[in-house]
């Protein structure tokens, strides 16, 4: 019984997590989210007392998720570590440039204006979620120096801060612009950044 809760639990997290980043979480209505998971009211507030707490609930499940499929790019074998970050920065655009303008699977894109303004607990799970996407970078970046990919980074905290930041900014200004500019603008700054060849390609 306990699996099927859990399954129920996490069909309803990824159906409401399909609507919220195409609408947004204030455009989305809980009988929405209701009728796309097929599920009852009572099922809903088993497990979620509120939709605020469903929306933090959501908001941690994407950064898990976001999280291991990080992983999966940065802790590739066969790459160095200035490879795997460029492969990592490389992923921001290939799924973005759709003819959309933007990748809008990215809730911290998405979502931090609206939720920093309406609720805390979601606040602060997309807070969690950037400083634990830092945190990996900052990993990657520090294995640059071993290596010797990266070695011109002082600090490798500092650096995964910056770029993080500098590819947010990139990406919302995607969506504004519906075109590549940005982001491009992003890359070759990174390259900038971390003393990289101009012409440098990310293996996939």
């Amino acid at each position: 019984m306990k699996a099927e809760y859990t399954d129920v639990r996490q069909h309803i997290i990824d159906q409401g997590k399909a609507i919220i980043t195409r609408k947004g979480f204030a455009g989305v209505g809980l009988n929405e989210i209701l009728s796309a998971a097929d599920v009852p009211k009572g099922s809903f507030y088993h497990y979620f007392k509120s939709k605020e707490l469903f929306g933090e609930a959501m908001l941690e499940d994407y950064v898990t998720g976001y999280l291991a499929e990080m992983e999966g790019v940065l802790g590739l074998p066969g790459r160095n570590a200035a490879q795997a970050l460029m492969a990592y920065w490389a992923s921001w655009t290939s799924e973005s440039l759709d003819g959309s303008g933007c990748d809008c699977r990215c809730l911290v894109v998405k979502l931090s204006s609206e939720v920093a303004d309406m609720s805390e607990p979601m606040r602060v799970a997309l807070l969690d979620g950037t400083h634990r996407i830092i945190a990996r970078l900052a990993l990657a970046i520090a294995r640059g120096r071993v290596d010797d990919s990266l070695p011109s980074v002082a600090d490798p905290a500092q650096m995964a801060a910056t770029l993080y930041q500098l590819w947010l900014g990139a990406a919302m200004l995607t969506k504004l612009r519906r075109d590549a500019s940005a982001l491009q603008t992003a890359w070759r700054a990174t390259l900038d950044m971390l003393q990289l060849p101009a012409d440098m390609v990310a293996t996939h």
